[in-house]
């Protein structure tokens, strides 16, 4: 796999529950982001990407109106996306 493999020994369950995202293994449509809280995915995108997972690395696989949504209701909160 990757990089927490190769250090340490490292795997995660890959399976989840039928309806989970297998990315963040949280419920949610397809259309919108992963979980970025998710432990499961913040470990995941560690090991393949050798650093923690941001907002914008959760909504990579989402459209440009759902990004632009997730990015003002993120920032009204106060997180700040690059």
């Amino acid at each position: 796999m990757g990089y927490l493999k190769e250090k340490h020994g490292m795997t995660l369950i890959d399976r989840v529950p039928d309806g989970i995202c297998p990315e963040c293994a949280v419920k949610h449509d397809p259309e919108q982001p992963h979980n970025r809280d998710s432990l499961a995915y913040q470990y995941k995108f560690y090991d393949k990407h050798g650093r923690w997972p941001t907002w914008s690395d959760s909504m990579e696989h989402c459209s440009d109106e759902v990004k632009e949504f997730w990015v003002k209701e993120l920032k009204e909160r106060g997180v700040k996306i690059k």
